[in-house]
């Protein structure tokens, strides 16, 4: 498939609370996905000091890690350690291990990994509704 007539793999997820950065993560996501990612959190970063996060994994099929910039996941990673308090993954694989040995073992981040079926106490943990139908996520 062209590169531009390709789907996005990051996207996002209306809720009722605007300080949840809640996004799709769908099929393989290539370094371009990624820089965008980074992009988008920047955003919310911007529009609130604190922000809770949500990813839902969906037919997630991996990360293309070595093609993105050693610079942007440095600066993502002091900027997610900055601005986000919460942080709930949804569906396989749980990847909430990685991230924490990533970040410092001070990290103030709390992650939570909820299974496919168990979305609902997701939503619940990070104090939200949900607006909108979305894919199942991968289980």
């Amino acid at each position: 498939m062209n590169f531009l007539q390709s789907v996005p793999a990051i996207r996002r997820i209306d809720t009722d609370r605007d300080d949840l950065f809640a996004i799709d993560v769908v099929g393989h996501v290539a370094a371009a996905d990624a820089e965008n990612l980074f992009g988008l959190l920047e955003a919310a970063y911007a529009l609130h000091q604190r922000i809770d996060v949500a990813v839902r994994l969906v037919d997630h099929d991996g990360v293309d890690w070595t093609d993105i910039s050693d610079e942007t996941l440095k600066q993502g990673a002091v900027h997610a350690l900055e601005h986000i308090g919460r942080c709930a993954a949804i569906g396989t694989p749980d990847w909430t291990a990685d991230a924490r040995h990533a970040l410092p073992a001070s990290s103030p981040i709390e992650f939570r990994h909820f299974k496919a079926e168990d979305e609902a106490d997701a939503w619940e943990w990070l104090g939200v509704q949900r607006v909108g139908a979305r894919e199942k996520p991968s289980s």
